[in-house]
């Protein structure tokens, strides 16, 4: 199976924003339980609405976000 969210590089960038997974979950519209699912299981489930929504949460640049939720590419 090919992860393509990098969970380590995720919770490093809402640490640096002094967020927890719990506040970014909130934020995107889920439950805190779903948003530990989701990095505990590699963030394989993270939506691409999700995922644009952490990256105006965190306010990454494009090459963050793809670095976080594109970390590897199916050729």
């Amino acid at each position: 199976m090919i992860k393509l969210t990098n969970v380590d590089k995720l919770k490093g960038a809402i640490k640096e924003k002094r967020l927890t997974p719990e506040k970014v979950a909130e934020s995107i519209g889920i439950d805190k339980s779903t948003m530990y699912r989701k990095l505990s299981n590699g963030g394989e489930d993270f939506t691409i609405k999700q995922a644009d929504a952490i990256t105006k949460i965190l306010g990454l640049t494009g090459d963050e976000a793809q670095a976080i939720f594109f970390s590897q590419f199916v050729a």
